[in-house]
């Protein structure tokens, strides 16, 4: 594959950090088959899976809100730990990272920098699924929801994971699907790629203002300047 250099981001890199589900690993057929037995608990028919899929990186509650769209938000929050715990049964029977991006993953260890992963996600569930796909050793950095005080859009978490893997915040790059990724990126000071590829619902991440947008993680490799 030849190298686009219109694509390219300008400067020194020493690290590649990561938005978790949409970003580094497809996990929505994981979350949709927990959804499905928490409905099949509850005496609901199977709910609309691509629904659910496309809001997984906004989080469990949205994707409970697709669920069980009759729901309140009481509800909704009752329904939560049940969520997490059916999804923790059987966290990585499906999910498996991007086609590609282990290469991406292998580039850029190769070429001697360092990536992490920065995620909304709760800890026992992302250290889980890293563990789970063999990728948690070879992880810098790894900041979840759960970490700080606060979580992405707040810029916090990606500064931390800079301060993990002792990086530049102004030589890293952030990849995410979502526009809080971008806006965390951005406001924490390091370049920004909005993944084409995620669970985008519809939305269009050249609105994101992120510097560039990757189409797949294999563009990633043009975009980081890894061919």
């Amino acid at each position: 594959m030849r190298a686009n250099p219109d694509l390219r981001l300008r400067g020194a890199i020493e690290a590649v950090l990561f938005d978790l589900d949409g970003t580094l690993v497809d996990s929505a057929p994981d979350l949709i088959v927990a959804m499905q037995r928490l409905r099949a608990e509850q005496g609901e028919p199977p709910a609309e899976a691509a629904a659910i899929g496309a809001v997984v990186s906004k989080g469990g509650r949205a994707m409970l809100r697709r669920g069980f769209p009759d729901a309140d938000e009481a509800r909704i929050e009752t329904l939560l730990p049940r969520f997490l715990e059916l999804y923790a049964e059987a966290i990585a029977t499906h999910t498996r990272t991007y086609p590609g991006m282990d290469a991406v993953l292998g580039a850029i260890e190769a070429r001697g920098w360092r990536w992490g992963v920065v995620t909304n996600k709760p800890g026992w569930l992302a250290r889980a699924l890293l563990a789970a796909l063999a990728l948690e050793a070879r992880c810098a950095a790894l900041v979840t929801g759960d970490c700080l005080a606060t979580r992405k859009p707040d810029p916090e978490p990606i500064l931390h994971a800079c301060a993990l893997a002792r990086v530049r915040a102004n030589r890293s790059v952030y990849v995410g699907d979502d526009p809080r990724d971008i806006e965390a990126g951005r406001r924490a000071g390091t370049r920004t790629v909005a993944a084409g590829w995620g669970y985008l619902d519809g939305a269009d991440p050249h609105a994101w203002q992120a510097d560039v947008v990757a189409a797949t993680p294999h563009e990633l490799l043009d975009v980081l300047g890894l061919v």
